[in-house]
C-alpha cells in the first residue's frame, strides 16, 4: 500500500514534461479501439449506408465529436472523484448520494452485462458457423462448444486487467488489417450507384422517412457502433495512478488518438462497402438480418470473403468480449460492495472478482448453450440505459458537482447532450412504432 501511495504522490506532482507518450498510452488506445470496433461495426455498412449518400456523410462528419466528446465527458466523471483508484461505480456514489449510486450502478451493470452475453451467444455461432460451413465438418455438441470458447475467454479474463488490455491491443492489428485488406480488396467493384441518391428525395424512397427521420434512427447505430463506455472506467482508474493531476490532459490526448483512429477505419471500411452495394443490395441485406460480410459474400460468389468473415467476427467479437467483461465486473462488484456495506459488512477484493467470474462463466455459457434471438432485446433495453449513462449523466454532472464545474460552458457539452436525446429517443420511437 505504501508503494502504491508513493507513486500515486509522486505521479500527481509529475512535470507536464512527463507527459511524453509512453507504452502504457498506446496499449490503452489500441485497447479502447478493440472494445469500441466489435461485432456492431460488421452492420454500420447496412444502417448507415441504406438512406443513401447524403445521411452517409453527415453521420460520417458527426462520428468524430459524438464519439470523442462524450467518451471524454464520462472519463472527467471518473476522474472527478475525490480519491485516486475510484472507479464509476464509487464516483456516482461519492457525487449523487447512497440511494443514486445503487440506482446507477444497477443501471451500469444492466446496460454491459447484456451485451457480454450476446457476444457469448454471437462467438459460438460463428466459431459453429466455420466449423460447419468452411471446415465442412459436423457440427459439434453445443453445450461442449460454448464451454470450450468462453473457459477459453475467461482464462484470458484470469490473467488481470492490463493482460486484458495487452491481449485487445495484440487483437486489435490482425483486426483493422483485414478490415482494411478487405476494404482495399472491394475497390474494384466500386460503382456510382450511391451518388444516384444525392438528393433529399432518394433519401424518402430509400428509407421511407425524410432526411432528419433517417438520421434521428441511425444514430442509435452508430452510438453502439463506437461505444467502449464499460472500459473507460478502468481506464481512467489507471491513467489517474500512472499520471496524477496529469491524468485528465493524459487521458483525452489517448481519446483523440484512439477515435481518430476508429473514426478513419471504420468509416473507410463503411463507405468501402456501401460503394460496392446499390442501395437495393443494403436493403435486401437489412431484410435478410445478416452482417455485412455474410452478404458481401454471397452477392460476389467469392470464397475469401466467406473464409475471411468468420476470422474479423472472430476476432472482433473476442475484442468486445473481453472489454465488456472489464465493465459488467465493475458494474457486478460494485452492486456486492454497495450491498455489504448498507449491511456493514465487506469482501476482499480478490474473492470477490472470482465470485464475479464464476457468476459470468456459468451465465453466459447457459444462454450461449441455449442460443435465443435476444440481439435486439438487448440493444432496445440496453440502448437508453448505455445513452443516459454515456451521453447524459456527465453532463448533469458538470453542473451540479462543484468538481466537474470547470467544464462548463462549452458548446460541445450542448453538443453531447443533443445526441444522447436523440439517440434515447429514437430508441423509444423504434419501440412503440
Amino acid at each position: 500500500m505504501d508503494t502504491t501511495q508513493t507513486t500515486t504522490i509522486t505521479a500527481s506532482i509529475a512535470p507536464a514534461s512527463s507527459l511524453g507518450w509512453r507504452k502504457s498510452d498506446t496499449m490503452w488506445m489500441l485497447g479502447l479501439y478493440g472494445t469500441a470496433i466489435g461485432a456492431g461495426v460488421l452492420f454500420l455498412p447496412i444502417n448507415a449506408g441504406i438512406g443513401g449518400l447524403i445521411p452517409l456523410i453527415i453521420m460520417a462528419l458527426i462520428a468524430f465529436p459524438m464519439t470523442y466528446f462524450s467518451h471524454r465527458g464520462l472519463t472527467r466523471f471518473v476522474l472527478s472523484g475525490k480519491n485516486p483508484g475510484e472507479d464509476i461505480t464509487e464516483v456516482v456514489e461519492e457525487h449523487f448520494g447512497v440511494g443514486a449510486g445503487k440506482l446507477i450502478t444497477l443501471l451500469y451493470f444492466f446496460a454491459i452485462y447484456p451485451i457480454l452475453l450476446v457476444y457469448s451467444v454471437a462467438i459460438t455461432n460463428t466459431v459453429d458457423s466455420f466449423i460447419v460451413h468452411q471446415l465442412n465438418l459436423p457440427s459439434p455438441p453445443r453445450a461442449i462448444l460454448s464451454l470450450i470458447l468462453i473457459v477459453g475467454l475467461m482464462t484470458i479474463v484470469r490473467f488481470g486487467e492490463q493482460f486484458i488490455v495487452k491481449a485487445m491491443s495484440i487483437l486489435v492489428f490482425p483486426f483493422v488489417a483485414v478490415l482494411m485488406l478487405l476494404a482495399l480488396y472491394l475497390i474494384p467493384n466500386w460503382s456510382g450507384a450511391i451518388f444516384e441518391t444525392a438528393s433529399l428525395s432518394s433519401t424518402a424512397s430509400a428509407t421511407g422517412n425524410g432526411l432528419l427521420m433517417t438520421l434521428w434512427l441511425a444514430i442509435p447505430v452508430m452510438v453502439f457502433s463506437f461505444n467502449h463506455s464499460p472500459i473507460i472506467s478502468a481506464f481512467a482508474v489507471a491513467k489517474r495512478e500512472e499520471y496524477g493531476q496529469n491524468a485528465e490532459r493524459k487521458c483525452s490526448q489517448i481519446l483523440a488518438r484512439s477515435h481518430i483512429m476508429m473514426v478513419l477505419t471504420v468509416m473507410f471500411f463503411v463507405f468501402s462497402c456501401v460503394l460496392s452495394l446499390s442501395p437495393a443490395d443494403l436493403a435486401a441485406a437489412k431484410a435478410q438480418n445478416i452482417s455485412i460480410l455474410s452478404y458481401l459474400a454471397n452477392h460476389f460468389n467469392t470464397p475469401i470473403i466467406a473464409y475471411i468473415a468468420p476470422v474479423i467476427a472472430f476476432i472482433a467479437i473476442t475484442k468486445s468480449f473481453l472489454g465488456h467483461y472489464l465493465g459488467a465486473r465493475e458494474g457486478f462488484n460494485g452492486m456486492v460492495i454497495k450491498s455489504l456495506r448498507g449491511k456493514g459488512k465487506s469482501i476482499e477484493l480478490n474473492k470477490l472478482n472470482r465470485i464475479t467470474a464464476l457468476f459470468m462463466l456459468i451465465t453466459t455459457w447457459i444462454v450461449a448453450t441455449l442460443n435465443p434471438s435476444i440481439l435486439g432485446m438487448i440493444e432496445t433495453l440496453g440502448g437508453p440505459i448505455i445513452a443516459m449513462l454515456l451521453f447524459l449523466m456527465p453532463m448533469y454532472a458538470i453542473h451540479k458537482v462543484p468538481a466537474m464545474r470547470k467544464y462548463s460552458g462549452h458548446i460541445s457539452n450542448v453538443f453531447v447532450v443533443l445526441m444522447g436525446l436523440i439517440s434515447m429517443s429514437a430508441i423509444v420511437y423504434s419501440l412503440i412504432s
